[in-house]
C-alpha cells in the first residue's frame, strides 16, 4: 500500500496544496518572515483553521528533505478527514447503535495507529480526535494502523466537549477510562457509546471528563500502575463488544 507524502516544502508547493484542498495539519513558517508570499500562504493557513508554528531557520533546516523550503514546511494528512456525521451514518447503514473512539490528545502516532486498527477489529464506526495538542494522521500513523485507516474514518474537531454535547443530544453517551474510575465490569457499556480515551502522560482532560457519563477502570494485579493509552483503548473497546454481543443474545 502507497502512502502519501507527509512534507510538503517550498511556497509554491504548499500554496497549491491548500489551494487543492489538501488537508494540511500543520504549517511550519521561518520566524520573522513576513513578506508578501509567506503573508498569503498563512492568511489562507488560517482560512483552513491549520496550525501555524514560526520557527528559527536551523529547525526548518533539520525538518527539510530538500533543502529547499524557503521558509514554509507543511505537514499534511496521510488521508482525507472524515466528518462526524459520516461516522453516525456508517453506523446507520449497518443497523447498529453508534460506537464511536474519542481521543483526548493522543500525541505518539504509533499509539494512533494501534487505536485506529483496534477501533477497526471491534467494530468501531469511527474515531474523533481534536485540532490541537495531538497527533494528525500522518504516515506513521497510516503504516501503525497496519490499512485501518482505509476502512475507519478518523474525524477532526476543534472541540471535543463541545462535539460530546453535540452527539449526546443524538443519544450517545460517553465512557471514559481513567484509574480512579468504577470497574469496567460494573458498568453498563450498551446502547450508542463513545469510548473515551486520554493522553498518554496526563489522561483524560478535566472537561472532557466532566461531560463523560460514566468513568472507568481497568482491573489491574501487577506491579506498575497504568496500561499504554492504546492497550486501555483496546482493553475497554473489547469489554464494550463483549456486553454489546450479549445484549444481542450473541
Amino acid at each position: 500500500m502507497r502512502y502519501e507524502e507527509l512534507t510538503i516544502e517550498g511556497r509554491n508547493s504548499v500554496m497549491e496544496a491548500f489551494r487543492s484542498g489538501k488537508t494540511i495539519d500543520k504549517l511550519f513558517v521561518l520566524d520573522g518572515c513576513h513578506d508578501g508570499p509567506v503573508q498569503s500562504i498563512t492568511r489562507e493557513a488560517r482560512k483552513h483553521d491549520t496550525i501555524i508554528t514560526y520557527v528559527p531557520k536551523e529547525r526548518l533546516d533539520q525538518m527539510s528533505s530538500t533543502g529547499k523550503h524557503q521558509g514554509v514546511i507543511a505537514y499534511a494528512a496521510a488521508y482525507e478527514y472524515a466528518e462526524v456525521e459520516d461516522i453516525l451514518k456508517a453506523a446507520e447503514e449497518k443497523g447498529e447503535p453508534p460506537f464511536l473512539f474519542l481521543l483526548d490528545g493522543i500525541e505518539d502516532p504509533h499509539n494512533l495507529g494501534a487505536i485506529i486498527r483496534t477501533a477497526n477489529l471491534a467494530g468501531a464506526h469511527g474515531v474523533i480526535i481534536p485540532k490541537r495538542r495531538a497527533v494528525g494522521l500522518t504516515a506513521t500513523v497510516a503504516k501503525t494502523s497496519a490499512g485501518a485507516l482505509n476502512y475507519t474514518p478518523v474525524a477532526k474537531v476543534t472541540n471535543l466537549a463541545a462535539t460530546m454535547e453535540d452527539l449526546k443530544k443524538k443519544g450517545l453517551w460517553f465512557v471514559c477510562a481513567d484509574m480512579g474510575g468504577e470497574s469496567m465490569y460494573r458498568l453498563n457499556l450498551t446502547g450508542p457509546i463513545g469510548l473515551v480515551i486520554g493522553n498518554e502522560g496526563e489522561g483524560v482532560g478535566k472537561l472532557v471528563r466532566e461531560t463523560c457519563d460514566m468513568v472507568a477502570s481497568i482491573p489491574m494485579k501487577g506491579d506498575i500502575d497504568s496500561l499504554n493509552a492504546s492497550v486501555a483503548a483496546g482493553v475497554l473497546a473489547y469489554e464494550i463488544v463483549r456486553q454489546r454481543l450479549n445484549a444481542a443474545g450473541r
